[in-house]
């Protein structure tokens, strides 16, 4: 229903911020906190996870990109899975995205045939550069994780644990310490120190 922004977000540090019309897309109607939009989004977003699991096509491609988003956030938000249509705090101009992700995955694709990085390395750059695109509205850098994760199954290697979120309830998600060690990382990554970024992730 247009014009639905009974919700009272609360964004930490890093946070992408909504604008009116993307909030007014907020499927749920029952919800009023930033804490209740957290819990429904990790819901939708383990259904995604589950769905993602299961598929044994190639990841490295847009279509992939936006059907994970889609099933990550499509029961909390109309525009899950398309590409953001305004420039926002962090990420490259919108109408460059398509052109920056096909960049990326070309990089990838071209590391991992030359070995150019260790299996972890290729992964978590992978995970740097999706972020610093920051092709959605919202949820970027739990995508990015998560697109991160699979990569790094397919090269043969576990799970991230992200500073262990799995044990905390995604506390990245919360302006916790863990969040801001992750954000920190980032921005060694921005600035070309990989090091705290690869050290975070399997922290």
């Amino acid at each position: 229903m247009a014009g639905q922004t009974r919700v009272n977000l609360d964004y930490p540090a890093g946070a992408t911020p909504l604008d009116a019309d993307e909030l007014a897309s907020l499927i749920p109607a029952h919800l009023t906190t930033q804490g209740e939009l957290n819990e429904w989004e990790q819901l939708n977003i383990g259904e995604g996870d589950k769905w993602a699991r299961k598929q044994r096509k190639d990841i490295l491609g847009e279509d992939f990109l936006r059907q994970l988003h889609r099933r990550m956030f499509g029961e909390t938000w109309k525009w899950a899975g398309e590409f953001r249509k305004s420039d926002k705090n962090i990420g490259v101009d919108w109408h460059y995205i398509g052109v920056e992700l096909k960049k990326l995955f070309d990089d990838v694709r071209y590391q991992i045939e030359h070995a150019t990085f260790p299996a972890d390395e290729i992964a978590v750059r992978f995970h740097h550069r999706l972020v610093a695109i920051h092709a959605f509205p919202n949820g970027n850098g739990r995508h990015a994780r998560l697109m991160a994760d699979l990569l790094a199954e397919r090269l043969g290697q576990p799970r991230f644990t992200w500073g262990s979120r799995r044990l905390v309830k995604d506390s990245l998600t919360d302006a916790s310490p863990i969040r801001r060690d992750y954000i920190a990382a980032l921005q060694a990554a921005d600035a070309r120190d990989i090091a705290p970024l690869l050290a975070f992730a399997r922290s």
